[in-house]
């Protein structure tokens, strides 16, 4: 807890300097036979940082559910995964005092893949993504908290944990064989856009769901 804390902290005073491109309207990278199945976000237990605007979990759910789907919805593999997320500690950047301090808003979410095929997860210890907001030249200089609304922040900031975990899957398929087709994996079968399946421990278990084929 101290430690997730510290570091919330530290990441505020961070700049993050990244691509103001719509995530939408980014070419989408090879990821092989992969389809995304069940899409779960869980923020039950996720922690406010010490200095930040409030957010529920539920609102982190309703942000980062259609954020993942938007962008890996898109693939059209013929192997199911699905993901487990969940937001384990935020900060929402408050106004601050130009100049002098000017906090910016960071998001820390844990990441499991599942393969269908397998009934298994991909990474068997989760992925911990440290993720902080784009700035520009006004927030640079003004603070997030005077630039952006919350909605706006926490947008932003589901983008770009989005993008890291779709970079992190690209380099676990070059150097694990991630979503690489396999006999006997394929299948139709497919997950409605809209289904959500309420977990306790920030991973889709074993266990999920049927898809409908």
């Amino acid at each position: 807890m101290l430690r997730l804390m510290t570091l919330l902290c530290a990441l505020t005073m961070i700049s993050a300097c990244a691509t103001t491109t719509p995530l939408a309207n980014e070419p989408l990278a090879d990821l092989g036979a992969f389809r995304l199945g069940h899409n779960v976000v869980i923020a039950d237990k996720a922690r406010t940082g010490p200095v930040s605007r409030a957010a529920t979990g539920d609102e982190w759910v309703d942000v980062l559910r259609p954020a993942v789907a938007r962008r890996f919805g898109r693939y059209e593999g013929n192997q199911l995964y699905h993901f487990g997320i969940s937001v384990e500690g935020f900060m929402l950047a408050p106004p601050g005092v130009p100049l002098i301090y000017s906090p910016k808003s960071a998001l820390i979410i844990n990441v499991t893949v599942w393969d269908d095929a397998a009934n298994a997860k991909l990474n068997p210890e989760v992925k911990q993504f440290t993720v902080l907001e784009t700035t520009t030249g006004g927030s640079f200089l003004v603070g997030s908290g005077h630039q952006r609304s919350k909605e706006e922040q926490m947008q932003g900031l589901a983008e770009n944990a989005v993008r890291q975990i779709e970079d992190w899957m690209v380099e676990m398929k070059a150097e694990r064989g991630w979503f690489e087709p396999r006999a006997g994996a394929a299948t139709s079968a497919t997950v409605p856009r809209d289904e959500l399946v309420p977990q306790s421990e920030g991973v889709v278990p074993p266990t999920v769901p049927a898809v409908q084929g």
